[in-house]
């Protein structure tokens, strides 16, 4: 690599001497300060020409140079250099796999930039590695090609040239030494698949890479030692390339063992609960086939057992053991519980609005408190319904020097929770809805519940200010009250024939009775008054006479809620339950009760909870308080649209009415018995990136309204009317569709695109509906 040239002016120097001086020929860009520090000679050194040769190639291993000599005049010794070059420019062409700066990234750190030396050892190594990145992603045809073209003096460019070549597809794979089950059934265990078939191959693959048959391997592990295979064992793995290089061979042969029961069951080392307990919480038994799967379930759940005891760092392995018998294995699981740990801090991220208080409010797991899991796991959860964060995430963290001690801290991303300032809308049921005012769940980040505004629309007119405290008490005991006044014309909505005009104000208190379940209370005085036109209903009018169009009202009202959703907002998992009853209290004008009754079940579908069945139920019950009366008509059920049955236009779903000889059309009235379903599939939307933002559904809808007794019309109508009272099922109304929910920066979005299935002459229907709301 060196050539050493000791030339002397007293002939060949195979004596050592002493070296005066130092002097260095040929640098242009290399300093001689670099050359002085590699060189481990020193003027006034005695050296020897074995010394002389180790110092040269000491000075050629810095890989500045490619090429050393040395020289003696006299005692002065001449250091000759030959410059390697450096990168002016570095060109790559030809890779798509992986991105240019990806490639100059990895290439930097290998000591291959512009403004480097350049070095062709590094320029093979690079070469190799390249290919080794693109075999590993099955792509054994690529090819990398490097060249290095001349500039200028000491300047030089290189170009890499990459054919990234084609993914080596799978042509076969063959499984060696199964008995127990067919190559059909363990070849469906693997994601791999060779030569897919033309329409399910769009769900399988047969493209090779060793990640994903390493994945596939520890694949059908599992599938065996899950069936009790203790001893299974992949003996050897072949792969083998055509040679074209586009074809991959796989041959796994595979040594199955006998299949093993489950034997003794004990515990080892410090359980820290009952052994009973422990005993419960496994879920393989003596007797079981062997399973590693339900080991693992088991050991699992006893390490969550622990850390809400506060072991939060317990270990808990389950050993297999093999019995004497030769048929069966022992199991021992083994726990290494560690110290007690206790939660010395508790700190909350990204609540940019949202008061500390608030979250900290929330928290089941205190500070100062043995860490508990399962505590850390409900603060997550109570936090994620409150419906002010589109995502909350926890992480616990060990305190350095303390074992015993870790900090919790949970990170928030807040959205938006109302509506402030002025505010345009549009719902098909409503029509142009103008607003001032706001509506706030999080008002000023306190936790509180503020409505305050006036809103006008075709339809209706309504002033009103709504306040709730969740936590009046520090026990969680919320209170709440409202005013309001508003304005309804049904005629304009084509609901029905008339108008209300009602104000009043109420009072409400809420008592959480579980971590889930709370129980509200409140009351409220109305005053309504109900208008008539010339196209008003027989019934509509029959009961204004006989009732009057005024009625003022004490309600009563009590509800019990049960709320188990992932979420306050979209949830994917989780149940809610919710039964209320509101009563006209005795001395009203109207006397009456309402029952109502409403549910939801999310299943998720895959771990990341962006697929779930949801299914949801609504039924409601209502009827006079012990008088022959009729029930009054406002306060009846309605059905159809979003919420209710998509694909029928808002509110029209029921009997119809009867209209006078004077003319008019008919209309509903609604009912005082509703019954309402769906069952929908959740699925996420593709290339979005923020998922919680949408959910997107496939729905079937079901619903209708009923009257227990029709209601009676004027004399100069009786015979026209065609009202049937009861519940009838087969009068539901079914519905399927698409529907999307968009929590936008500036308000709900919501649409449905629904075909009735079952639609009768009458009916009004609508494909498409959808209620949006937006705030500048």
């Amino acid at each position: 690599m060196a050539a050493l040239l000791l030339v002397g002016t007293s002939g060949a120097q195979a004596q050592s001497f002493d070296v005066s001086d130092i002097r260095v020929e040929g640098l242009q860009r290399v300093s001689a300060a670099s050359v002085f520090n590699a060189f481990p000679v020193n003027a006034n050194d005695r050296v020897s020409e074995q010394q002389l040769a180790a110092a040269a190639r000491d000075l050629f291993a810095t890989g500045l140079f490619e090429d050393v000599s040395l020289a003696r005049e006299g005692d002065v010794l001449v250091i000759q250099v030959v410059e390697r070059p450096t990168i002016a420019r570095l060109n790559i062409e030809g890779n798509q796999q992986i991105s240019n700066d990806d490639l100059r990234r990895g290439l930097r750190e290998s000591g291959l930039s512009e403004g480097q030396v350049l070095q062709l050892s590094t320029l093979e190594e690079i070469q190799r590695e390249l290919e080794g990145v693109y075999q590993s992603q099955g792509r054994y045809s690529a090819r990398i090609n490097v060249d290095v073209d001349p500039i200028d003096e000491g300047r030089v460019q290189v170009n890499i040239n990459i054919n990234e070549g084609e993914v080596a597809k799978i042509r076969q794979i063959n499984i060696v030494g199964n008995e127990a089950f067919d190559d059909d059934t363990l070849r469906g265990v693997f994601e791999l698949h060779d030569r897919p078939g033309r329409f399910f191959g769009l769900f399988s693959s047969d493209s090779y890479s060793r990640e994903a048959l390493a994945g596939d391997i520890e694949r059908l592990r599992s599938f065996y030692l899950d069936r009790g295979y203790a001893g299974f064992d992949v003996t050897s793995t072949q792969v083998s390339i055509g040679p074209d290089k586009s074809e991959i061979f796989i041959t796994l042969n595979v040594d199955e063992g006998r299949q093993y029961k489950v034997g003794n069951i004990r515990f080892a080392g410090d359980l820290q609960i009952s052994e009973r307990e422990a005993q419960e919480l496994l879920t393989i038994s003596s007797g079981d086939t062997f399973s590693r799967g339900k080991i693992n379930e088991s050991t699992e759940a006893l390490r969550q057992r622990l850390g809400a005891e506060g072991f939060a760092f317990a270990d808990v392995q389950g050993v297999p053991e093999m019995a004497s018998d030769g048929e069966t294995v022992d199991l021992v699981i083994a726990v290494d519980s560690g110290q007690r740990t206790y939660v010395r801090r508790i700190e909350f991220f990204g609540n940019t609005t949202t008061q500390d208080e608030v979250l900290r409010r929330e928290m089941i797991q205190l500070e100062g408190a043995p860490a508990s899991t399962d505590a850390i796991a409900q603060s997550r959860q109570r936090l994620e319904r409150l419906g002010f964060f589109s995502e909350v995430e926890v992480d616990t963290r060990s305190v350095p020097g303390q074992p015993d001690l870790l900090d919790v801290t949970y990170n928030v991303e807040e959205q938006p929770s109302g509506s402030v300032s002025a505010s345009v809308g549009f719902s098909q049921s409503a029509g142009v809805i103008y607003g001032v005012g706001l509506a706030q769940n999080n008002f000023l980040g306190t936790g509180n519940r503020v409505n305050v505004g006036a809103q006008k629309s075709d339809t209706f007119t309504s002033v009103n200010f709504a306040f709730t405290d969740p936590y009046w008490t520090l026990d969680g005991i919320s209170r709440g009250y409202n005013l309001f006044y508003r304005e309804t014309d049904y005629g304009d909505s084509d609901i029905s024939t008339f108008s209300t005009d009602a104000y009043g104000a109420g009072i409400n208190f809420g008592y959480p009775i579980s971590e889930l379940s709370r129980l509200n209370f409140g009351a409220s005085i109305e005053d309504l008054t109900v208008k008539t036109y010339n196209d008003t209903a027989s019934e509509i009018l029959r009961y204004v006479d006989e009732q009057g169009e005024h009625a003022q009202s004490l309600k009563l009202n009590a509800s019990w809620t049960r709320n188990n959703l992932n979420r306050g907002i979209m949830p994917t998992a989780g149940n809610y339950q919710r039964l209320s009853v509101e009563t006209a209290a005795p001395g009203s004008d109207a006397e009456y009760y309402k029952l109502r009754a409403r549910a939801q079940q999310l299943f998720p579908i895959n771990d990341d909870h962006t697929w779930a069945l949801k299914f949801s139920g609504n039924l409601g019950y209502a009827d006079t308080l012990g008088s022959n009366d009729p029930f009054p008509f406002y306060e009846n059920f309605y059905a159809g649209g979003l919420g209710s049955v998509r694909g029928f236009t808002s509110n029209t779903l029921g009997q119809r009415t009867t209209p006078t000889r004077d003319g008019g059309r008919d209309r509903t009235l609604g009912g005082n018995i509703l019954v309402e379903g769906s069952a929908e599939v959740l699925f996420p939307l593709p290339f979005i990136e923020n998922q919680r933002a949408f959910q997107t559904s496939l729905f079937l809808d079901a619903g209708n309204t009923f009257l227990s007794s029709c209601y009676d019309v004027q004399e100069a109508d009786v015979g026209r009317q065609q009202c049937s009272s009861g519940v009838d099922l087969s009068d539901l109304r079914y519905s399927i569709g698409i529907g999307l929910s968009w929590l936008t920066p500036v308000g709900p979005l919501t649409f449905s695109f629904a075909e009735p299935l079952n639609d009768e002459s009458g009916d009004d229907t609508q494909f498409f509906q959808f209620s949006l709301g937006q705030t500048f």
